[in-house]
């Protein structure tokens, strides 16, 4: 089976927005954190999400955390870009 350098890149991108909304999900259910599937999602989501929320912090009146949301619009840009640049390469 031959992959190429665009597939490898949209399914990387792609696992990545999946596991975004995994944690979505995971946040509205009372889960171990320690937990060592939950644990590696909050881990490799946190570095996106973190930024995220200090642009678009939860307002007192209406907490909820629109940093997932935010971070696939952004991850769907930056897919595009790289997507672009990887055809222009190769």
């Amino acid at each position: 089976m031959h992959f190429s350098v665009a597939q490898i890149v949209y399914v990387a991108f792609q696992v990545y927005s999946w596991l975004i909304f995994t944690r979505v999900l995971l946040s509205w259910f009372p889960v171990n954190p320690y937990n060592p599937i939950i644990k590696f999602i909050y881990e490799i989501t946190e570095p996106l999400l973190a930024p995220m929320r200090r642009i678009m912090p939860p307002s007192p009146a209406m907490p909820i955390d629109f940093s997932p949301i935010l971070a696939i619009v952004v991850l769907q840009f930056v897919e595009r870009f790289v997507l672009m640049l990887v055809g222009k390469i190769f």
